[in-house]
Protein backbone atom coordinates (compact mmCIF):
# COMPACT_ATOMS: atom_id res chain seq x y z
CA UNK A 1 0.00 0.00 0.00
CA UNK A 2 2.12 3.28 -1.32
CA UNK A 3 1.96 5.91 1.06
CA UNK A 4 3.89 9.08 2.22
CA UNK A 5 4.42 11.12 5.15
CA UNK A 6 4.48 15.02 4.47
CA UNK A 7 5.44 17.60 6.57
CA UNK A 8 3.38 20.87 6.05
CA UNK A 9 4.57 24.60 6.51
CA UNK A 10 2.98 25.06 9.93
CA UNK A 11 5.15 22.22 11.42
CA UNK A 12 1.65 19.06 11.37
CA UNK A 13 1.97 16.72 9.41
CA UNK A 14 -0.46 14.13 6.98
CA UNK A 15 0.02 10.71 5.56
CA UNK A 16 -1.17 10.20 1.88
CA UNK A 17 -2.58 6.79 1.52
CA UNK A 18 -4.78 4.01 -0.68
CA UNK A 19 -7.83 3.76 1.06
CA UNK A 20 -9.24 0.52 2.09
CA UNK A 21 -11.62 0.62 4.48
CA UNK A 22 -15.68 0.68 3.65
CA UNK A 23 -15.73 4.08 6.50
CA UNK A 24 -13.21 5.99 4.55
CA UNK A 25 -14.68 5.29 1.19
CA UNK A 26 -17.61 7.05 2.78
CA UNK A 27 -15.54 9.38 4.62
CA UNK A 28 -14.06 10.40 0.90
CA UNK A 29 -17.41 10.85 -0.72
CA UNK A 30 -18.77 13.28 1.76
CA UNK A 31 -15.35 15.53 2.08
CA UNK A 32 -15.83 15.15 -1.73
CA UNK A 33 -19.54 16.45 -2.22
CA UNK A 34 -18.86 19.16 0.89
CA UNK A 35 -15.85 20.64 -0.84
CA UNK A 36 -17.20 21.03 -4.23
CA UNK A 37 -20.84 22.49 -2.62
CA UNK A 38 -22.65 19.07 -4.35
CA UNK A 39 -26.19 18.78 -3.33
CA UNK A 40 -28.31 17.31 -6.00
CA UNK A 41 -27.84 13.69 -5.79
CA UNK A 42 -26.68 13.61 -9.15
CA UNK A 43 -23.20 14.24 -8.58
CA UNK A 44 -22.83 12.31 -5.59
CA UNK A 45 -19.98 9.19 -5.33
CA UNK A 46 -20.66 6.48 -3.10
CA UNK A 47 -18.43 3.82 -1.26
CA UNK A 48 -19.52 0.74 -3.73
CA UNK A 49 -18.08 2.56 -6.75
CA UNK A 50 -14.97 3.79 -5.40
CA UNK A 51 -14.17 0.33 -3.92
CA UNK A 52 -15.01 -0.87 -7.14
CA UNK A 53 -12.85 1.37 -8.74
CA UNK A 54 -9.96 0.78 -6.49
CA UNK A 55 -9.69 -3.22 -7.12
CA UNK A 56 -10.32 -2.83 -11.29
CA UNK A 57 -7.36 -0.29 -12.65
CA UNK A 58 -8.73 3.12 -10.64
CA UNK A 59 -7.37 4.82 -7.62
CA UNK A 60 -9.16 6.24 -4.58
CA UNK A 61 -6.10 7.48 -2.06
CA UNK A 62 -6.78 10.42 0.50
CA UNK A 63 -4.71 12.51 2.81
CA UNK A 64 -5.05 11.96 6.64
CA UNK A 65 -4.15 14.97 9.25
CA UNK A 66 -2.26 13.87 12.42
CA UNK A 67 -5.31 12.92 14.22
CA UNK A 68 -6.99 10.86 11.78
CA UNK A 69 -9.16 12.85 10.05
CA UNK A 70 -9.63 12.78 6.23
CA UNK A 71 -8.56 16.05 4.75
CA UNK A 72 -8.18 15.31 1.10
CA UNK A 73 -9.19 12.83 -1.40
CA UNK A 74 -8.43 11.65 -5.27
CA UNK A 75 -9.77 9.37 -7.47
CA UNK A 76 -9.56 7.61 -10.88
CA UNK A 77 -10.23 5.13 -13.09
CA UNK A 78 -8.27 3.37 -15.83
CA UNK A 79 -9.05 5.48 -19.31
CA UNK A 80 -8.56 4.54 -23.30
CA UNK A 81 -8.85 7.48 -25.84
CA UNK A 82 -10.51 6.55 -29.55
CA UNK A 83 -6.63 5.98 -30.68
CA UNK A 84 -6.46 3.28 -28.61
CA UNK A 85 -4.32 5.16 -26.08
CA UNK A 86 -4.24 3.66 -22.16
CA UNK A 87 -4.20 5.77 -19.63
CA UNK A 88 -4.96 6.46 -15.98
CA UNK A 89 -7.90 9.16 -15.99
CA UNK A 90 -7.63 11.34 -12.91
CA UNK A 91 -11.60 12.34 -12.33
CA UNK A 92 -10.89 14.69 -9.10
CA UNK A 93 -9.05 15.88 -6.42
CA UNK A 94 -10.78 17.31 -3.93
CA UNK A 95 -9.01 19.12 -0.69
CA UNK A 96 -10.59 20.66 2.45
CA UNK A 97 -10.99 24.38 1.96
CA UNK A 98 -9.36 24.30 5.44
CA UNK A 99 -6.36 22.73 4.31
CA UNK A 100 -5.46 24.51 1.33
CA UNK A 101 -2.20 25.84 0.35
CA UNK A 102 -0.44 22.81 2.34
CA UNK A 103 0.57 21.22 -0.70
CA UNK A 104 -2.04 18.70 -0.20
CA UNK A 105 -3.50 18.44 -3.90
CA UNK A 106 0.55 17.90 -5.06
CA UNK A 107 0.84 14.75 -2.25
CA UNK A 108 -2.59 13.39 -3.50
CA UNK A 109 -1.47 13.81 -7.48
CA UNK A 110 1.67 12.15 -6.73
CA UNK A 111 0.02 9.35 -4.61
CA UNK A 112 -2.23 8.71 -7.66
CA UNK A 113 0.81 8.65 -9.84
CA UNK A 114 1.85 5.36 -7.60
CA UNK A 115 -0.75 3.72 -8.09
CA UNK A 116 -1.77 4.06 -11.58
CA UNK A 117 2.22 2.90 -12.06
CA UNK A 118 1.51 -0.05 -9.96
CA UNK A 119 -1.30 -0.71 -12.46
CA UNK A 120 1.00 -0.43 -15.27
CA UNK A 121 -0.09 2.98 -16.51
CA UNK A 122 2.09 4.95 -17.51
CA UNK A 123 0.73 8.61 -18.27
CA UNK A 124 -2.44 10.25 -16.50
CA UNK A 125 -4.87 12.60 -17.65
CA UNK A 126 -7.88 14.75 -16.16
CA UNK A 127 -9.20 18.05 -17.09
CA UNK A 128 -10.32 21.34 -15.89
CA UNK A 129 -11.59 24.36 -16.46
CA UNK A 130 -9.45 26.45 -18.89
CA UNK A 131 -10.31 29.94 -17.15
CA UNK A 132 -8.98 28.75 -14.34
CA UNK A 133 -5.09 30.32 -13.98
CA UNK A 134 -4.53 29.19 -10.64
CA UNK A 135 -5.03 25.39 -11.50
CA UNK A 136 -3.67 25.99 -15.10
CA UNK A 137 -0.29 26.86 -13.32
CA UNK A 138 -0.40 23.48 -10.65
CA UNK A 139 -1.63 20.87 -13.19
CA UNK A 140 0.74 22.57 -15.74
CA UNK A 141 3.95 24.58 -14.14
CA UNK A 142 4.43 22.72 -10.94
CA UNK A 143 2.98 19.28 -12.04
CA UNK A 144 4.68 19.33 -15.16
CA UNK A 145 1.19 17.82 -17.02
CA UNK A 146 0.97 19.33 -20.35
CA UNK A 147 -2.36 19.99 -21.90
CA UNK A 148 -3.41 18.49 -25.44
CA UNK A 149 -6.71 19.34 -26.56
CA UNK A 150 -9.91 21.48 -25.54
CA UNK A 151 -13.18 20.04 -24.82
CA UNK A 152 -16.45 21.66 -25.17
CA UNK A 153 -19.37 21.34 -22.75
CA UNK A 154 -17.15 18.07 -21.71
CA UNK A 155 -19.84 17.08 -18.86
CA UNK A 156 -23.10 17.57 -21.81
CA UNK A 157 -24.04 20.56 -20.45
CA UNK A 158 -22.65 24.76 -20.48
CA UNK A 159 -20.28 26.17 -19.25
CA UNK A 160 -18.14 23.14 -18.92
CA UNK A 161 -15.26 23.65 -21.32
CA UNK A 162 -12.37 22.04 -20.07
CA UNK A 163 -8.50 21.41 -21.12
CA UNK A 164 -7.44 17.82 -21.06
CA UNK A 165 -3.80 17.54 -19.98
CA UNK A 166 -1.65 14.34 -20.07
CA UNK A 167 1.24 13.46 -17.59
CA UNK A 168 4.18 11.56 -18.02
CA UNK A 169 4.21 8.93 -14.97
CA UNK A 170 7.86 7.35 -16.39
CA UNK A 171 9.18 11.08 -16.12
CA UNK A 172 10.96 12.05 -12.83
CA UNK A 173 9.40 14.29 -11.34
CA UNK A 174 11.32 17.94 -11.32
CA UNK A 175 11.37 21.18 -10.45
CA UNK A 176 8.19 23.79 -11.27
CA UNK A 177 8.63 24.20 -14.75
CA UNK A 178 8.72 27.89 -16.05
CA UNK A 179 7.85 29.40 -19.47
CA UNK A 180 11.25 28.79 -20.80
CA UNK A 181 11.24 32.81 -22.82
CA UNK A 182 9.74 34.99 -19.77
CA UNK A 183 6.36 35.37 -18.66
CA UNK A 184 5.64 38.41 -21.91
CA UNK A 185 5.11 41.99 -20.38
CA UNK A 186 2.12 43.94 -21.78
CA UNK A 187 -0.72 41.48 -22.72
CA UNK A 188 -4.03 42.63 -21.16
CA UNK A 189 -7.33 42.26 -21.29
CA UNK A 190 -7.77 43.09 -24.81
CA UNK A 191 -5.62 39.89 -25.74
CA UNK A 192 -8.10 37.13 -23.11
CA UNK A 193 -8.80 34.75 -25.17
CA UNK A 194 -6.22 35.14 -28.24
CA UNK A 195 -3.17 33.56 -29.22
CA UNK A 196 -0.35 36.42 -29.36
CA UNK A 197 3.26 35.84 -30.60
CA UNK A 198 5.71 37.55 -28.17
CA UNK A 199 9.63 36.57 -28.94
CA UNK A 200 9.92 33.34 -29.97
CA UNK A 201 6.66 31.89 -28.58
CA UNK A 202 3.49 31.80 -28.60
CA UNK A 203 1.13 32.64 -25.45
CA UNK A 204 -2.95 32.64 -25.02
CA UNK A 205 -3.94 35.02 -22.32
CA UNK A 206 -6.67 34.70 -19.98
CA UNK A 207 -7.88 36.79 -16.73
CA UNK A 208 -5.70 35.74 -13.54
CA UNK A 209 -8.93 35.46 -11.73
CA UNK A 210 -12.21 34.18 -13.65
CA UNK A 211 -14.41 34.63 -10.58
CA UNK A 212 -13.95 38.76 -11.39
CA UNK A 213 -15.90 37.59 -14.69
CA UNK A 214 -19.38 39.16 -15.49
CA UNK A 215 -21.31 36.29 -16.35
CA UNK A 216 -22.23 37.91 -19.63
CA UNK A 217 -18.83 38.06 -20.40
CA UNK A 218 -18.20 33.98 -19.99
CA UNK A 219 -19.71 32.35 -23.23
CA UNK A 220 -17.77 35.03 -25.58
CA UNK A 221 -14.57 34.40 -23.84
CA UNK A 222 -14.66 30.86 -23.68
CA UNK A 223 -15.61 30.46 -27.59
CA UNK A 224 -12.54 33.19 -28.24
CA UNK A 225 -10.17 30.75 -25.91
CA UNK A 226 -11.68 27.33 -27.74
CA UNK A 227 -10.66 29.03 -31.05
CA UNK A 228 -7.25 29.77 -29.83
CA UNK A 229 -6.40 26.44 -28.07
CA UNK A 230 -7.40 24.71 -31.07
CA UNK A 231 -5.51 26.43 -33.56
CA UNK A 232 -2.95 25.41 -30.97
CA UNK A 233 -3.71 21.61 -30.78
CA UNK A 234 -4.00 21.40 -34.55
CA UNK A 235 -0.78 22.51 -35.45
CA UNK A 236 0.55 19.91 -33.33
CA UNK A 237 1.65 22.48 -30.39
CA UNK A 238 1.20 22.13 -26.46
CA UNK A 239 0.60 23.75 -23.75
CA UNK A 240 3.69 23.45 -21.25
CA UNK A 241 3.21 26.38 -18.56
CA UNK A 242 0.87 28.74 -17.24
CA UNK A 243 1.72 31.65 -15.37
CA UNK A 244 0.78 35.12 -14.43
CA UNK A 245 1.52 38.51 -16.23
CA UNK A 246 -0.06 40.77 -13.86
CA UNK A 247 -2.97 40.80 -11.17
CA UNK A 248 -5.42 41.38 -13.79
CA UNK A 249 -3.99 38.57 -16.40
CA UNK A 250 -2.20 35.11 -16.84
CA UNK A 251 -0.87 33.37 -19.84
CA UNK A 252 -0.68 30.07 -21.49
CA UNK A 253 2.93 29.16 -23.18
CA UNK A 254 2.26 26.52 -26.33
CA UNK A 255 5.37 24.69 -28.08
CA UNK A 256 5.91 21.97 -30.48
CA UNK A 257 4.60 19.00 -29.07
CA UNK A 258 8.00 17.00 -30.77
CA UNK A 259 9.77 19.24 -28.31
CA UNK A 260 8.59 17.34 -25.34
CA UNK A 261 8.57 13.96 -27.02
Amino acid sequence: MPHSSVAADAGVGYDCRELTQYSEFREAAALYARVFAYTEQEYALNANLLTALARNGGSAVGAFADDGGLIGFAYGFAGCDASGTHFHYSQAAAVDAAQQGRGVGQALKLAQRDVALRWGQQSMRWTFDPLLARNAHFNLSSLGAVGIAFERDYYARPDTDRLVVSWDLTATPTAPRAPRSGVPAGLGREDWGRVVHVGDADWIAIPARADELAPGERPALRRQLESAMTEVFRRGDVLVAASRVDEHTAVYRATSGKAIA
